[in-house]
């Protein structure tokens, strides 16, 4: 059974983020897997990617990873549809931000909402992997959009952080379990 630790609503945010120990937050060894679902992110910026970036004990958001990503779309009117790898939204090695959509749109009535799991933040004996999933709504299209990964390091993983590539989160909510 899932137990819910924290929700962040946002607000006109420039980040969301939640750290072990800090306004009951727990993301430590408590639970093998955590889950964050994303609902009904809104940007305020139009066509802007929604980015994750984690922390491996400091204070900066650079824990280095290896990613894959991919997507399937499928145009509203049946004109279009694409099923492709996107090697520009992986990273190797690397300490930027992963992607969890790409093209974002502000419209009034766009959004998107997704699911990421991370996989035993707390072990200093073994990498961490995550895996995550978006709907996202840009431009009429139906997005499904998918990325995974590992954090290749020992140290544990204590914190998370959630943001649009470009302006705020305008709206939205991310609930945390365990």
């Amino acid at each position: 059974a899932l137990v819910h630790i924290k929700t962040l609503t946002a607000s006109s945010s420039s980040t969301l983020s939640f750290v072990n120990g800090t306004d009951s937050v727990v993301l430590d060894s408590t639970y093998p897997i955590y889950k964050f679902e994303f609902i009904n992110m809104h940007p305020a910026s139009d066509g802007v990617a929604f980015y994750v970036n984690f922390r491996d004990g400091g204070s900066a958001y650079d824990a280095t990873k290896t990613t894959t990503y991919f997507l399937s779309r499928n145009a509203e009117d049946n004109s279009s549809s694409e099923l492709s790898y996107k090697t520009g939204q992986n990273v190797a090695q690397s300490t930027a931000s992963q992607y969890l959509t790409v093209d974002s749109d502000n419209n009034n009535d766009s959004s998107q909402s997704g699911e990421l799991f991370l996989f035993n933040p707390s072990s200093t004996t073994f990498v961490k992997h995550f895996i995550g999933r978006t709907i996202n709504d840009p431009s009429g299209y139906a997005q499904d959009e998918y990325t995974a990964g590992y954090f290749n390091t020992t140290s544990a993983i204590n914190a998370v952080q959630f943001k649009m590539g470009s302006g705020n989160i305008d709206s939205g909510d991310i609930c945390l379990y365990g």
